[in-house]
Order: C-alpha cells, then sequence, then structure tokens
C-alpha cells in the first residue's frame, strides 16, 4: 500500500545504558542493561504509524556505513518504507549515546551530527511526498519540507511538525498540524497560561496546534475556536526515550483512522505511555490494538474539553 504518512527528518543509531543513577565524572558504573536500537525523531514517528497500522516511509540520509545499513534494515522489518532514504557517501550515519536514569525515568543523550535529508525535484522521496496524506517533519526535516513547498502543487499533502526541539527560523504560518511541548511555546510566546500559549500559536498561522505535557498528556486548540485536552495515560516507566516522537507518530496514525481531534489526543497519549515500558524508543510502540485495549480499560476521569492549563 501506499505510505499514508511520510516522515522526513533524523535517522540514527542508539547505543542505550540503564543505570541505577547518572554517573559522576570520571566513575565506572556498571549498567543494568546496555541496548543498541533504531531512533530520530522522524523515524521513530514513522515505525510508529507503521505499528499502529498506517502504512508509512522515512526521507531522510544515512551514510555508507554499518549504522547505516543497520537502521534501514530495522525500519524495513517495522514495514516503513525507506526507499525515498538517500545513502550519502564518505558521510557517517547519524548516531546517540544515551544514559538512561533507572530511579528517575530521565535520560541524558549525546549525538553525532546527523546528515541532513533532501527531497530532490524528482525520485522516490518526491513521489513519497507528493502522494502522502500527511507529511511529518521534526527539527531536522523541516527545512527539507519548507524548500519542497516552495515548488508543491495546490493539492499538497497536510503537513505536521514535530516542533520539541528548537527549529530555527521556524513559523507556524501554513502548518496543519502544530506539534510542540508546552515548554516550547513557553520559549517562543513567553510565560503565559496554556490557552493563551495555544490561542498564539493559531494567531501565528497554525490551523491546529498539540502541545505535549509528558505524563500529563495533551492540550490542543484549532482555528475554529475549539479547545481541548486529555490527561496522560498511566503506566509504569522504565524509559521515556522516544515517547514523544511515538506520540507524533500516534497523532497521525489517529487522524487517518479517522478519529476526531479529542480522540486524537486520548489516542496518542496512550501510545507514547505504552511505548515508556521499553528501555528504547521503538521496542514498546504498541498495535493500534494494544491502544484501543487500553483506551477501553482506561475512560477519562477528567472532563475532556477545558481551555484548564
Amino acid at each position: 500500500m501506499a505510505p499514508r504518512v511520510v516522515c522526513i527528518g533524523s535517522v540514527t543509531l542508539d547505543a542505550i545504558a540503564l543505570v541505577d543513577r547518572f554517573p559522576h565524572p570520571d566513575e565506572r558504573q556498571v549498567a543494568q542493561e546496555v541496548r543498541y536500537a533504531g531512533g530520530g525523531p522522524a523515524a521513530t514517528a514513522a515505525v510508529a504509524a507503521a505499528r499502529l497500522g498506517v502504512p508509512s516511509a522515512l526521507v531522510g540520509t544515512v551514510g555508507d556505513d554499518p549504522e547505516g545499513e543497520q537502521v534501514l534494515a530495522a525500519l524495513r522489518a517495522e514495514g516503513v518504507d525507506v526507499s525515498g532514504v538517500e545513502v550519502r557517501a564518505g558521510e557517517p550515519s547519524g548516531a546517540s549515546v544515551v544514559i538512561v536514569d533507572a530511579s528517575r525515568g530521565t535520560r541524558a543523550i549525546c549525538t553525532r551530527p546527523v546528515p541532513r535529508p533532501a527531497v530532490p525535484a524528482h525520485g522516490p522521496a518526491a513521489e513519497l511526498v507528493a502522494g502522502a496524506s500527511w507529511v511529518h517533519a521534526d527539527h531536522l526535516g523541516w527545512a527539507a519540507v519548507q524548500e519542497w513547498l516552495r515548488t508543491a502543487p495546490a493539492a499538497r499533502p497536510r503537513i505536521s511538525v514535530d516542533a520539541g526541539n528548537p527549529i530555527p527560523g521556524f513559523r507556524p504560518a501554513g502548518v496543519d498540524l502544530y506539534a510542540p511541548t508546552v515548554e516550547q511555546l513557553v520559549r517562543r510566546y513567553g510565560d503565559r497560561p496554556v490557552p493563551d500559549l495555544l490561542a498564539a500559536a493559531i494567531a501565528e498561522g497554525a490551523r491546529t496546534v498539540v502541545a505535549t505535557r509528558g505524563g500529563d498528556g495533551a492540550v490542543a486548540a484549532t482555528a475554529d475556536g475549539a479547545h481541548l485536552c486529555a490527561p496522560g495515560h498511566r503506566v509504569e516507566v522504565r524509559s521515556t526515550l522516544g515517547a514523544g516522537d511515538v506520540f507524533h507518530g500516534a497523532l497521525l496514525a489517529a487522524h487517518v483512522h479517522g478519529l476526531p481531534l479529542q480522540e486524537c489526543l486520548r489516542y496518542a497519549n496512550a501510545a507514547a505511555a505504552l511505548s515508556c515500558r521499553g528501555l528504547d524508543g521503538r521496542s514498546a510502540i504498541p498495535t493500534h490494538e494494544d491502544v484501543l485495549a487500553a483506551l477501553a480499560a482506561d475512560a477519562p476521569s477528567v472532563p475532556s474539553r477545558s481551555e484548564e492549563s
């Protein structure tokens, strides 16, 4: 099936160590576990969409090295179309070292620069983007999407942007789904009540803004005046690595499944929370059936429509 969601941006190979606590300078610790897994916001969002039953593809860049071969093999195994990934000779693939603090469920990430993706005027990447229902960009992929939009046809796919990481020069004008964290909204618009932050994003031209609040769930606003919130889904957290990326992939999957925005928020919250049961950002990503079962067992205990933060 043709991909419905095409993600553009970062793809990495992560080395992840689970430790009792973050080490002190010059300290040697014995890790509880060490794992190697694929990462990158766009790549993990593509895996989440595929795991949740929505055909997906990735547009990105890897080097012609063992790390690149490994991450592409993992993406293919998940059913993600990687025909739009460029293998760039002489350039190293993106890679990260991640330390997860078991006592707090937090992590520290050191990453090697990731090769920047591009959408050439012709070729597999351009065909994937043009044929998608949704095109989703992370902080690294936005420049490529912006360049593609300059010559895109009027009947273009809907655009989603993961703005959990800073994007230099980014403005949400014309973006169909602007998805920052609340913290990023504060950095952009100042320390205001959450409804005012959402309103500021809509005033800048976003058609819909969905802001994540970690374990407290997500809030949203639309250009037609709707304000919504959905509480977080509670699970025993092993690691939050990749949870935001899973949220974005699940949010798009829920849109493709035809859910209304309120249910999209609940669906994405549940998928992201369930993914936190794994050490890496992908192994515990749930299936569509898993998410539906979790939602059925976790009926909202607070009003779902609210302007409160």
